[in-house]
């Protein structure tokens, strides 16, 4: 693609950006960084509060819920007032709350909560590492205080726990731990699905604006072209030979007319895209119009049929009618021939296009874009063919397209 139709398009999705797209975690925490989960975190801090002070009635063989213990109950769920912003502080200060708390003898209970929830935050986050070793840790300190501590620890003659609560409270941080993996595997999967449906949007619309202006851009070269010659030759004869001036302004107002009637059509797309065309695209079987206008331009067009004509799929004629305009408005811009030669074969499963001119180059700025050429480049590798466009051996101007009659992308 030129560089004035990557202009036009906008470029690629993050070019005006100023680099490409951040990764799917770092998207997905600059979402939610900003927010303080200030009303879960409440329901949580009274959930805790309330259900401990009910676990603590059947435990009382444990230390009872003391100012102390009811400190640590809330410093748990404050620091889940930061699992967004920093969620890796939240998740080991959650843990190392629950760790005091149980070190300290008080009874066993919803404080559990605060560490799932905020080992679940640190997972979701991408901070799964720091959630395994904050979780891992509360769970060797409970080991250590529950089988060799427990002795000079609060309560007072409290015995070991059983190795089958181990077992419990492994599987159960286990669970939450496997949990969150799963729901940030599917956030993840979730955003990239997002982030791939986006680029493929912003991928059509650039390809439509693409297309648009190829296509406004080939109809209205070759008109443009004709009026501009008809205009030099109606400013040169308007005094010698009126007759003829009025020729010219006659050719202008028709290839006016043409080109504002087609230019119209595309725009109706613009506004109606959903709506069938009002007239139908040009193709092959347009080519005595195309060849009066170029006569009208002072170019003789001679063309000739190599094999047996046959219904062109719309796409392929479209493409064959526009590198036809483009390359006889090439001719009548840039080259110093009079004549044109249009071939066009039909092979099995092929269409083969070439226009010559005789030359010499005029080398003159006839003020076109420059984008001819890629333009029927960019209409052949569409349909999977290929355009070869260059001087000829013996002097000259030779396009050569290749088409397949059955395309892979119908324009």
């Amino acid at each position: 693609m030129d560089e004035q139709h990557t202009r036009f398009c906008g470029g690629p999705p993050w070019s005006r950006a100023g680099g490409p797209p951040p990764p799917l975690r770092l998207w997905e925490a600059r979402r939610s960084a900003g927010r303080v989960p200030w009303p879960s975190t409440i329901a949580v801090a009274v959930f805790v509060m309330v259900g401990s002070r009910f676990a603590a009635e059947g435990q009382p063989e444990r230390e009872a819920l003391d100012a102390f213990a009811r400190v640590l109950l809330v410093i748990g769920p404050a620091f889940l007032l930061l699992r967004n912003r920093w969620p890796v502080v939240s998740v080991f200060g959650v843990c190392a709350t629950a760790l005091v708390y149980f070190g300290a003898g008080y009874p066993y209970g919803p404080i559990f909560l605060t560490v799932a929830v905020g080992a679940f935050a640190a997972v979701v986050s991408g901070h799964r590492f720091a959630a395994w070793w904050a979780v891992g840790g509360l769970w060797a300190g409970h080991l250590l205080i529950a089988h060799w501590l427990y002795a000079h620890l609060p309560p007072g003659g409290d015995d070991a726990a059983p190795w089958g609560q181990e077992l419990v409270i492994a599987a159960w941080v286990v669970a939450i731990l496997a949990a969150s993996e799963l729901v940030r595997t599917r956030r993840e999967v979730w955003a990239r699905e997002r982030m791939e449906r986006a680029a493929a949007e912003k991928r059509r619309a650039d390809e439509e604006r693409l297309r648009i202006a190829r296509e406004l851009h080939d109809v209205l070269a070759h008109s443009i072209s004709v009026i501009n010659v008809q205009a030099g030759v109606g400013l040169a004869l308007l005094d010698s030979n009126p007759e003829q001036a009025r020729t010219a302004l006659t050719t202008i107002k028709a290839a006016s007319k043409e080109a504002l009637g087609e230019v119209r059509q595309v725009l109706d797309t613009l506004r109606a895209p959903g709506d069938a065309p009002r007239a139908p695209a040009p193709g092959l079987d347009r080519l005595p119009e195309l060849v009066e206008q170029a006569a009208s331009a002072g170019l003789r067009v001679e063309i000739e049929t190599d094999g047996e004509r046959r219904a062109l799929p719309p796409g392929t004629d479209l493409a064959a009618f526009r590198i036809v305009q483009e390359a006889l408005t090439n001719v009548v811009r840039h080259s110093g021939s009079r004549t044109a030669q249009v071939r066009i074969a039909y092979r099995p499963g092929r269409l083969d296009l070439r226009i010559d001119d005789e030359g010499p180059a005029t080398g003159s700025d006839a003020g076109g874009s420059g984008n001819g050429l890629a333009g029927m480049r960019e209409r052949a590798a569409a349909l999977g063919g290929t355009i070869e466009a260059g001087p000829r051996p013996d002097g000259g101007f030779r396009v050569r397209a290749d088409l397949p009659v059955q395309p892979k992308e119908t324009m």
